[in-house]
Parts: C-alpha cells; sequence; structure tokens
C-alpha cells in the first residue's frame, strides 16, 4: 500500500500555510491512482493544494474494495475484476509508514526480518529512517479491503535514525454520544495512543456505528487539522477561538464532506462540529506546521535533493542500505530518476 505511482507529487516544497483561520474549511478532491492492477486507491495528500498537515505528508485512502475470491498474486489480474492488493518491494527513507486497518487482513514484510499480519482495528508502523524496504499483500481469501495508509515527515535530525517496525494490536477506544472513537496517534481529551511518532501529532478514528450523531471535537488551535471521511457523509462547521468567545458565534456556512474529499483548517481552529450520518466513519489528522519544507520523489521523503538522488541511485544500484525483503513472487520496484540525473 505504501508505494507511491507517481514519481514527483512533492518535489516542491510544502505550501498552503500562509492563510488565516476562517469559519469553513478549504475541500481538497482526492486523486485516484492504480497500486497495482486492477486496484486503485484515493489519495488525498499531497496534492498541488496542500502537500502536508503537519507531519503528515501522505494520505492514500484504500477501498472499500472487493476482490476475487482467490485473493492469490496474478500480475494480469483484470482491472474490473482484481484478485487482490499486491505491492512488490519498494523502499523508503525519511519517513514512518502508517497503516489503519478497517476491513480486510494484510501481510507486511520487510528487509529487518518482519513478517506481521494486520486485522481490522490494528495499526503497523515501519519508520524508514536511513532506509527500509518492503512488501504488502492483502492475505489469500480475502474478498474485501478498506484501510488508510499515512506516511508521517521525520524531523530533519531524525531523517536517518535506525529503521524499525512496531505493530499496535490494541489502541484506546472509547463510546459516547453514539458514537465510537479510536485514538491512533498523539493525544485527545484524556486519551494518549502508544504509537511512537517523532512530531506532535494526532490521529483520531470517529464512527457512527448505529444512528446518526452529533459530536463537538476540542482541537489544539496551534495545530492544522484534517478531516477524510471513509464511509457515508460528514456535516461540519468550524469555530475560531475569536468566534467562540463571541456572544453572537454563528453557525453559518455548514459543510457537508463525503469520501473522495479532504476538509483542511490551517491553524487557529479550537473545535470543529460534527455530524455523522448513520454508519459513517471519519478520520481526523493534525499537528504542528512542519518546520522544514519537506522534498519528495517518489517513495523517499526528505528536506535533501541531495539525499533524493542518493537513495535513487542506492535502491537502482542494489545498495545494502535498504537490505533485502525474503519473499517470493515479488517483482522489485525501480525507482524513476530523479530529475536531472
Amino acid at each position: 500500500m505504501t508505494t507511491n505511482s507517481s514519481p514527483s507529487p512533492g518535489t516542491q516544497s510544502s505550501t498552503g500555510r500562509d492563510e488565516q483561520p476562517t469559519e469553513s474549511a478549504r475541500i481538497i478532491q482526492s486523486r485516484t491512482h492504480e497500486l497495482s492492477p486492477g486496484f486503485s486507491i484515493r489519495r488525498a495528500l499531497p496534492t498541488r493544494e496542500q502537500r502536508m498537515i503537519g507531519a503528515w505528508c501522505f494520505l492514500d485512502h484504500i477501498g472499500p474494495a472487493k476482490f476475487d475470491f482467490s485473493g492469490e498474486l496474478n500480475e494480469k489480474a483484470s482491472a474490473h475484476r482484481p484478485t487482490g492488493m499486491h505491492v512488490g518491494a519498494h523502499p523508503h527513507i525519511g519517513l514512518q509508514t502508517f497503516t489503519w486497518m478497517l476491513e480486510g487482513q494484510i501481510r507486511h514484510r520487510d528487509s529487518l526480518g518482519y513478517n506481521q499480519v494486520i486485522r481490522p482495528g490494528q495499526v503497523n508502523l515501519m519508520t524508514a529512517g536511513k532506509g527500509v524496504s518492503h512488501t504488502e499483500d492483502s492475505l489469500p481469501g480475502e474478498t474485501h479491503l478498506h484501510g488508510a495508509q499515512l506516511w508521517i515527515a521525520l524531523p530533519p535530525e531524525k531523517e536517518t535514525i535506525a529503521p524499525a517496525f512496531q505493530h499496535y494490536s490494541r489502541l484506546p477506544e472509547w463510546r459516547a454520544g453514539g458514537l465510537h472513537y479510536t485514538l491512533l496517534a498523539g493525544q485527545f481529551k484524556n486519551q494518549t495512543s502508544p504509537v511512537e511518532v517523532h512530531s506532535p501529532l494526532l490521529g483520531l478514528d470517529v464512527f457512527a456505528p448505529n444512528g446518526g450523531a452529533t459530536a463537538v471535537l476540542p482541537l489544539n488551535p496551534t495545530f492544522e487539522h484534517g478531516i477524510m471521511v471513509l464511509n457515508g457523509e460528514v456535516q461540519l462547521i468550524s469555530q475560531t477561538q475569536q468566534t467562540q468567545n463571541a456572544a453572537q458565534t454563528q453557525q453559518n456556512g455548514i459543510q457537508r464532506i463525503t469520501p473522495g474529499a479532504l476538509a483542511y483548517w490551517p491553524p487557529g481552529i479550537n473545535t470543529i462540529t460534527v455530524y455523522l450520518s448513520p454508519g459513517t466513519r471519519l478520520l481526523l489528522i493534525g499537528g504542528h506546521p512542519f518546520p522544514e519544507p519537506v522534498k519528495m520523489w517518489w517513495n523517499f521523503v526528505s528536506a535533501s535533493t541531495d539525499n533524493l538522488r542518493q537513495a535513487v541511485r542506492d535502491w537502482n544500484e542494489f545498495h545494502p542500505r535498504f537490505g533485502v525483503v525474503r519473499t517470493q513472487n515479488h517483482r522489485r520496484l525501480i525507482s524513476p530518476n530523479y530529475p536531472g540525473t
């Protein structure tokens, strides 16, 4: 799930951070990308309109997808009848991959020797640091797949830390006001996620399992935030600190978002009121605006173009920094050349 089929979504620096907080969110439409033959995802970050949200520099909405029952690797799968998700061996530097599973199961294998199946309600976190490679496959027999794949840019001083992998089978969960909450990263109210990240972040899954429900989500006003709808429809309104303190607070500008759209707020937003229709699920992410402009090429992230060029050369020339994924029936993906090389 973590290979980037667009070679240069972020060769430019991150942008979109000089605007003033407003009542309304800026709505960004996702793009569709084919991840493996016959299997497509929605990509919400990065886009020309928004490169990052905090240290979150990449966001794919996977599915909901339905496969043939076999789920077996088939590089010639029909676009109308995909047999599963299969991503060949590919590398990363300068980031953490973050997988949140909602439906189906995926097997992660990496050059560190980890072989881990992720199931619904669990998170896989792979820290690439100076270099790692991995593969990902839906399991044979799986007929459905749904989840989210994100990348977290490492701070410049931690870009070259040692690679690592962690699996989180349990996360903080609670129910309130007809909604089910799961804290994926950071802190929210009195809850803290165990997921180890290197920047101040928020990741929160909110689900309306039965009827529709409304919640007022308190936010850190020093963060920028985004909401992606994974199922259903969300109605939302944000309030700045200034309007929240005013006696005549007006709840104008109610917005409706559905899957394929990302709502974005710059720092300065104090609360967001959301109404989730029955069966709706949303993903709320946030973080401090990243201190350094991030550059991306293929599956590499760095503050330095020299690091990106070197990573491309090293991977394509089989440098040992990325290790080897011990698996069968997987092709090794090749990085497109960095511009000017």
